[in-house]
């Protein structure tokens, strides 16, 4: 019986702390468009190659075009991105305001084949697209190998 009575009394406790934190843990989650402002996220990048370009895909939602940043330094494309938010809530008595930074930057090597000056870029639906166009003498040569097994 006593255990039966201590197992009630410990699931009351993180039911009671869950609906008193309730209020910040909802404001925490939609403060970083669904994720926990504590969470720290990386956005996913695809890259694939067809026969004229390079394509990169990176899944970065709830940007702006201009919070991007994409240079090219030597053979080294870099993509980045920042964003600072405030929000603030005020009631009868209370007031609380929180900030958010959030940036990432990935960086990509790129293959000698890469016309730099044609490269073009694109957000749309949360994702930025880059096209890397190949230079002419790249599209013609034949990128296929087969190697025997000895």
């Amino acid at each position: 019986m006593a255990s039966q009575g201590l197992s009630k009394a410990s699931n009351l406790f993180p039911s009671l702390f869950d609906d008193f934190f309730k209020p910040w843990k909802e404001w925490g989650l939609d403060f970083n468009g669904g994720r926990s402002f504590a969470a720290l996220t990386i956005p996913a990048v695809n890259v694939s190659e067809d026969k004229d370009s390079y394509n990169v895909s990176l899944a970065a939602p709830g940007l702006k075009k201009s919070d991007f940043k994409i240079d090219v330094d030597g053979s080294v494309l870099t993509i980045s991105a920042e964003r600072e938010e405030k929000k603030e809530e005020k009631g009868e008595k209370f007031s609380r305001q929180e900030y958010n930074y959030s940036s990432f930057s990935r960086g990509f090597n790129l293959p000698d084949s890469v016309n730099m000056d044609k490269i073009d870029a694109h957000y749309e639906d949360g994702v930025l697209k880059l096209k890397l166009p190949k230079k002419e003498e790249a599209k013609k040569k034949e990128t296929s190998l087969h190697i025997d097994v000895k």
